[in-house]
């Protein structure tokens, strides 16, 4: 039984040649990010695709999704914990969804909305192997200032924000993509010049793209 509760979209095609993660944002669930699959299937027909729940629920006054951790908006300090916090129990999530596939670290892609960009990007430069790729929508890297001594692998990233973002101000992007290349990272970058906090077309376009680069 997967550690947390996992949508699945299995391969088109025979069996999974390689596995995208999808992690979703603050207040949302598995499905929510999910849908991007049936885009990036068509490129990506031997993939598996997964989608977890976030391991917490949110405060029910605010909805019915999930959390990765309780998230105080621009308290830089809380995503740190956060994400530390959050981190051992998607690390072995993950291996435990490598091993039920017969694959590893190098055929996995994370993708991480918001919350799910601070967890993508957290845990995607701190494994043992590195994964094919990470992407991060409308996100941040927690605790920057960590990353120096902390960085283990060094996959391709991909950053795609909203130019209006209101939630993850560009600012982030900005800090994000500065600390990930002085660290001789391979980076893409996107801003999305009407987009606020949010995945567009564009977005969805570059992130098949960038998968099919990597996972192919």
């Amino acid at each position: 039984m997967s550690l947390l509760t996992t949508h699945r979209m299995e391969p088109r095609t025979g069996k999974a040649n390689a596995m995208v993660v999808f992690l979703h944002g603050y207040g949302a669930n598995g499905p929510d990010l999910l849908a991007l699959g049936r885009e990036w299937r068509k490129v990506l027909p031997q993939a598996v695709f997964i989608a977890p729940d976030a391991p917490q629920s949110i405060p029910p006054q605010l909805g019915n999704g999930f959390q990765w951790f309780a998230l105080a908006i621009d308290d830089r300090d809380n995503y740190w914990h956060g994400v530390n916090e959050a981190a051992p129990l998607l690390h072995k999530y993950l291996d435990e969804e490598l091993a039920r596939y017969g694959l590893y670290d190098g055929r996995m892609a994370l993708v991480g909305f918001s919350q799910g960009t601070m967890m993508a990007l957290h845990v995607g430069l701190r494994r043992a192997a590195a994964p094919a790729a990470l992407i991060g929508y409308s996100g941040v890297l927690a605790g920057t200032q960590h990353l120096e001594r902390e960085i283990k692998v060094k996959p391709p990233v991909l950053l795609v924000h909203g130019a209006h973002d209101d939630v993850i101000p560009l600012s982030d992007f900005h800090a994000t993509r500065d600390v990930l290349q002085r660290h001789d990272i391979k980076l893409e970058t996107h801003v999305s010049a009407q987009m606020s906090h949010g995945i567009d077309a564009d977005g969805v376009t570059l992130g098949g793209k960038f998968l099919a680069l990597n996972l192919m």
